[in-house]
C-alpha cells in the first residue's frame, strides 16, 4: 500500500497500459524515488509525472478518463509540473489519434497521431510495427554538434544515437518548433522527441535504450534538482 504521506520524485501513471516496472527501475537507477500509482493524491504530491504506455490509443484514453486521471494530468501540467510521455504516452498528449477510428487525446500539445506508412516510396512493403533500434537526429536545420540538445532532457545524447522503438503510430505536432529529434523508418521521417514548456516526450523507450536512455532519466533528475521546471 502506498504511503499517502510519502512524497516521491516521480509518479509513474498506472492506467493498465504501460511498461511500468522497467520505467521504475530506470528512475531509481538515475537516483529518482519513484512510485507506480493511479492515486490522485500521490500524483499531486510527486514532483514529476511519467506517462508510459503500450497498446491502443482509444483504450488508453478510456482508462485514463475512467480513473479521473485525464483531467488531473492537465491540471498538474497547468501548474507547471513536469510531465514526461513515453511511446503511447507521447501520443496521448496530442489532440487526437487516427488509430482504429478517431479518438480525442489529452490536448496538452496541438497535433495529431497517424500511422507509419506500410510501403516505402517504391511500393515495397515495410514491416509495421517498427520494433528495434533506430537512430535519432536533430531537426534538419539544427547544428550537428555536441551541444545539439543542451539544456533539454536529451542533453549529452549524440546526434545519430540509437534508441529502442516499438510503435506503429507517431505524432505530428502542429508546430515544428516543438520537435527535438526525428527518426526515419522506411522512407518516412517522424518526430521521435519533443519539448513544450514543462512537457517532454519521446516515441522510443529510454528505459530499454541502454546507457543513453538512462541518461535521459538522469537529465530529468537534474531538472528536478535545479528546479528548472
Amino acid at each position: 500500500m502506498q504511503d499517502m504521506k510519502t512524497s516521491y520524485d516521480a509518479a509513474i501513471i498506472d492506467y493498465g497500459m504501460g511498461n511500468l516496472f522497467s520505467v521504475k527501475n530506470a528512475c531509481e537507477f538515475a537516483g529518482l524515488t519513484a512510485v507506480i500509482t493511479n492515486t490522485k493524491e500521490v500524483i499531486q504530491s510527486a514532483r514529476l509525472m511519467i506517462l508510459p504506455g503500450v497498446g491502443a490509443f482509444g483504450d488508453a484514453m478510456k482508462n485514463l478518463s475512467s480513473l479521473g486521471l485525464a483531467d488531473l494530468l492537465k491540471v498538474e501540467v497547468g501548474k507547471g509540473k513536469i510531465l514526461f510521455g513515453i511511446c503511447l504516452g507521447m501520443q496521448l498528449l496530442m489532440n487526437e489519434s487516427r488509430e482504429f477510428g478517431r479518438h480525442a487525446g489529452l490536448g496538452i500539445i496541438d497535433g495529431d497521431v497517424i500511422g507509419l506508412d506500410r510501403t516505402d516510396g517504391e511500393g515495397i512493403a515495410v514491416k509495421v510495427p517498427e520494433v528495434g533500434w533506430n537512430r535519432i537526429y536533430g531537426p534538419a536545420d539544427s547544428k550537428r554538434d555536441t551541444g545539439l540538445w543542451s539544456g533539454t532532457f536529451l542533453e549529452g545524447v549524440k546526434d545519430g544515437e540509437y534508441m529502442y522503438f516499438v510503435h506503429s503510430y507517431f505524432v505530428r505536432p502542429v508546430s515544428d518548433d516543438l520537435i527535438l529529434a526525428r527518426a526515419s523508418y522506411g522512407r518516412q521521417e517522424f518526430c521521435s522527441a519533443l519539448s513544450y514548456k514543462n512537457v517532454f516526450a519521446c516515441q522510443f523507450h529510454p528505459e530499454k535504450s541502454g546507457r543513453m536512455g538512462i541518461l535521459i532519466y538522469q537529465n530529468l533528475a537534474k531538472m528536478l534538482k535545479s528546479g528548472s521546471n
